[in-house]
């Protein structure tokens, strides 16, 4: 049976990204960028909003504000490129164009259900916020990470990650801190019908 993984990197508001701002906020560091080397291979999980934006950085597209790619930026499209992507969407048209991807035009949430039952290795989201609300919402997420960089982006904040969300308890599994100010934690998800008459110590 596939895990499935929502992961985010956010602004400390709760922020996807930043009108203005380069990617990882400009503050990824070594040790950061080396654990992003050493993540495990997975299938990675797209809307057609994140389908359209990643793909058109793929292909050269260049985002708002700057005049080229950093490396550290290249290089991670390099390895999304790479890596096998399923695409949720009623409006995109086949064949897609970038390479490894798969349309997917039935119900996310069934066909992830069916994806995590029939399959095995690592099913990951990548950016997609209503994909991942409704993931969650379903009870499907078995890991739920954040990496939050120091800043706050509360004028050029783009895409808040918790509107809409069910209320939800969170049981660390992983935490760990990357160049002395990038904070990653990860926890084990349980949706709430209601909130707890009391909470544990």
């Amino acid at each position: 049976m596939s895990e499935l993984l929502v992961d985010f990197i956010t602004s400390l508001d709760g922020y996807a990204s930043g009108e203005g701002w380069p990617g990882f906020w400009g503050l990824e560091g070594p040790e950061y960028l080396a654990w992003l080397g050493e993540q495990p291979e997975v299938t990675y999980l797209m809307g057609a909003n994140t389908y359209r934006l990643m793909s058109g950085f793929a292909a050269g597209e260049v985002p708002d504000g700057q005049d080229e790619f950093r490396p550290e930026e290249e290089a991670s499209v390099d390895e999304l490129t790479q890596a096998s992507k399923v695409v949720f969407s009623s409006s995109l048209e086949e064949p897609l164009t970038w390479a490894n991807s798969t349309l997917v035009r039935d119900d996310a949430v069934e066909a992830v259900r069916a994806m995590k039952s029939g399959g095995s290795g690592l099913l990951s989201t990548i950016g997609s916020l209503s994909l991942c609300r409704s993931l969650l919402r379903a009870g499907l997420v078995d890991r739920f990470r954040v990496v939050m960089f120091p800043v706050i982006t509360g004028v050029t904040g783009e895409e808040r990650i918790y509107d809409g969300y069910p209320d939800v308890a969170l049981e660390m599994t992983e935490h760990r801190t990357f160049d002395g100010r990038i904070q990653l934690v990860e926890y084990k998800p349980r949706v709430l019908e209601h909130p707890p008459l009391h909470v544990s110590a």
